[in-house]
């Protein structure tokens, strides 16, 4: 309750209003508005005799069950804003999330001020410096990641075109937060008027973050203080764009196989980043490309071993920058086995796996065929190419001592490659259709330990509208892999009923296993109802190990069999 006393001022003070006489028309008082929302993610795990699974979670009654649990309230009256959110992840926390997630307490809590020009705020906030290379401090509850800072915030806007940031705090991790300290400035400079521009738009921006954090020995090679810059730039013209960012981090101490830093490893970081494309209506093309060498960067130097195979890196905890894959994120159930990860930090394996970094790109194309051709047909065709790589960094490597040397052009060991191309095609009022074929290349070897893996994915689907509000989908897919687990097939059926009810069923089959007895069906069933701003939806099935993605961000989840409830609302 004491975290809590802090907030009464807040919620108590309503402005005072008075009538001098009865010919004032009477005002409506304005005592501010409450809004939040909350959200529960619960799962009931049973053990598994099909998958061989016996779940170790603590027990309720005798039910292994796991809960995440959020609640934020948030007040605000005119200019003045203050909010709370309550986090219990009782009587533990869904498996494989950061085991500082654990019990019920605040998680985060602020108060801030905003003007037209001046917004400042206290306490736990958020913030992106650019494409959030070199700082992002973000939530995203499915992957358990909660990177706020416990600090405070200043944003000033000297005119419409420019926007200056400060900022200083540390980085939460679980209930508590870092030993770091962070420190930040950011400058967007939008450039339109100064340069004329008029059918054009030009801006520009600087940013600088650095860490502090106490050496435990003298003489390290470098400083308690790790600063960090970056330079940006977004340019339009007409259907024309083109941005880019480019950073750079001082040296610092690396991270050795043990995950401990290695005094005598010191290397600088950095990161370059190019994006550019071209759109106008039935065509659109963008590309993006990025180098990171060196470029984790931490609120800690050393990550915390929760035990001998886990660390705080395992659920992207204490890391102060933003780094997605920048590949196609899937709808298809297969295509989401093998996902790629950005590969930004320094890792010395084995003699034959030392990376630095990594460097590629990948390419999109849009193109709409027009209705009333061979190939549009009545309703028109839609096509989706799109083609990504990424590799290691060309160099040179030796693991003892530990010492490397990059290229900054070229390519080394290649991680992973996806290209696809999707076709979508409407052959009625009610009939929508889409085919996908999907050919990726995945290093597991290098990325988590195991094979190389060359995979072919095809996935069809249709698509009927009984009514605007009515629908039903399937869905059929088939991978060829040549290594790991081999061949998989999987189908999915869902049912949409006036935009509050939908059921669905899939299943995917790992029927080319090498093992007989790991050729399992990963089923999964289950609902959701809709009514205003809350959702239910439960489900009944297995979960297949391996990494979650959303966005380009991954999780490790382990194999699982159970029931989940989720519950949403706002208000």
């Amino acid at each position: 309750m004491k975290k809590l006393l802090w907030l009464l001022p807040f919620l108590s003070f309503a402005p005072a209003f008075s009538q001098e006489n009865d010919s004032i028309p009477e005002q409506k008082k304005d005592y501010g508005r409450v809004y939040g929302g909350f959200e529960s993610n619960s799962q009931w795990y049973l053990n598994d005799k099909g998958t061989g699974i016996n779940q170790d979670a603590t027990p309720i009654n005798g039910k292994p069950l796991r809960s995440n649990n959020y609640l934020l309230v948030n007040y605000q009256y005119k200019g003045f804003t203050a909010g709370i959110q309550a986090e219990s992840y009782a009587p533990d926390a869904l498996l494989n999330y950061n085991p500082g997630f654990d019990g019920t307490d605040v998680g985060t809590w602020y108060a801030a001020y905003k003007t037209s020009k001046l917004e400042i705020t206290g306490g736990y906030f958020y913030e992106q410096f650019g494409s959030g290379m070199l700082l992002r401090a973000w939530e995203d509850r499915a992957l358990g990641i909660n990177t706020a800072l416990r600090g405070g915030r200043v944003l000033y806007r000297l005119s419409n075109n420019t926007r200056l940031t400060a900022l200083y705090g540390r980085q939460r991790t679980g209930f508590n937060v870092a030993r770091g300290d962070i420190y930040g400035f950011d400058a967007d400079f939008i450039l339109n008027k100064l340069l004329g521009f008029e059918q054009s738009d030009l801006s520009v921006g600087a940013s600088y973050v650095g860490r502090y954090e106490a050496l435990p020995v003298e003489n390290a090679g470098f400083d308690e203080l790790t600063n960090a810059v970056g330079a940006r730039f977004n340019f339009i013209h007409n259907a024309f764009y083109l941005s880019g960012e480019v950073d750079y981090k001082q040296k610092d101490g690396v991270l050795n196989v043990q995950n401990l830093i290695d005094y005598n490893f010191v290397k600088p970081g950095n990161a370059v980043l190019l994006n550019f494309g071209y759109s106008k209506e039935g065509l659109g093309i963008d590309a993006t490309v990025r180098r990171t060498e060196n470029f984790k960067f931490l609120s800690e130097r050393e990550p915390v071993n929760y035990d001998i195979s886990s660390s705080s890196l395992n659920y992207n905890d204490r890391v102060l920058n933003f780094t997605p894959a920048l590949t196609k994120q899937h709808h298809s159930n297969l295509a989401n086995i093998y996902v790629y990860q950005a590969q930004t930090k320094v890792d010395y394996t084995t003699t034959e796996i030392m990376k630095a970094g990594e460097t590629g790109g990948q390419i999109d194309l849009f193109y709409d065929f027009a209705k009333e051709t061979p190939i549009g047909g009545k309703y028109g065709t839609k096509l989706a190419v799109n083609l990504s790589s990424w590799y290691n960094l060309p160099g040179t490597y030796r693991l003892s001592p530990a010492y490397y040397e990059t290229k900054f052009l070229g390519v080394g060991e290649k991680y992973f490659s996806d290209y696809n191309i999707e076709i979508r095609k409407q052959f009625s009022e009610t009939l929508h259709t889409a085919l996908y074929y999907i050919r990726q290349f995945y290093n597991k070897a290098w990325i988590e330990g195991g094979d190389r893996v060359n995979t072919n994915i095809v996935t069809g689907e249709a698509t009927y509208n009984f009514t605007p509000n009515r629908s039903i989908r399937l869905e059929g897919e088939h991978m060829w892999a040549d290594a790991d687990k081999k061949n998989w097939a999987g189908a999915t059926l869902e049912l949409n009923i006036d935009d509050k009810y939908s059921f669905y069923v899939w299943d995917i089959y790992n029927y080319g296993n090498d093992n007989p007895d790991n050729r399992t069906h990963y089923y999964n069933a289950g609902g959701a109802y809709r009514i205003g701003a809350t959702r239910i939806a439960a489900n009944y099935g297995r979960q297949r190990g391996g990494l979650v993605c959303v966005g380009g961000v991954c999780r490790f989840v382990p194999e699982s069999t159970g029931v989940s409830l989720q519950i949403t609302t706002a208000f």
